[in-house]
């Protein structure tokens, strides 16, 4: 890879990087709220999703909105086996 073309790892993202997280939207019958989470948790590191979950609140969002089993988010990272610092903030910020 050309020196030019490095990808940068860890960087800091500003609250308007993060924000961006907030405008995607679901193709199909998925709840909007489940995807925002499940795009921002794929795309931001974890003190990056933290931030996202204030921002996720604030516009009035369900963090704790169940899928079709009816799980919510924070069960289903439970599950993962690197989940553990999301599983911290989702729980810091109120999830059940």
């Amino acid at each position: 890879m050309r020196k030019d073309k490095e990808k940068v790892v860890g960087e800091p993202m500003t609250d308007e990087q993060v924000a961006v997280f907030l405008q995607a939207r679901p193709y199909a019958d998925e709840s909007v709220d489940l995807h925002l989470l499940v795009r921002a948790y794929r795309g931001l590191r974890a003190e990056d999703f933290a931030r996202f979950l204030v921002m996720f609140k604030r516009e009035g969002f369900d963090l704790n909105a169940t899928d079709e089993q009816g799980s919510t988010f924070l069960q289903t990272v439970k599950t993962h086996a690197q989940g553990e610092d999301y599983v911290n903030v989702l729980e810091a910020a109120g999830a059940r």
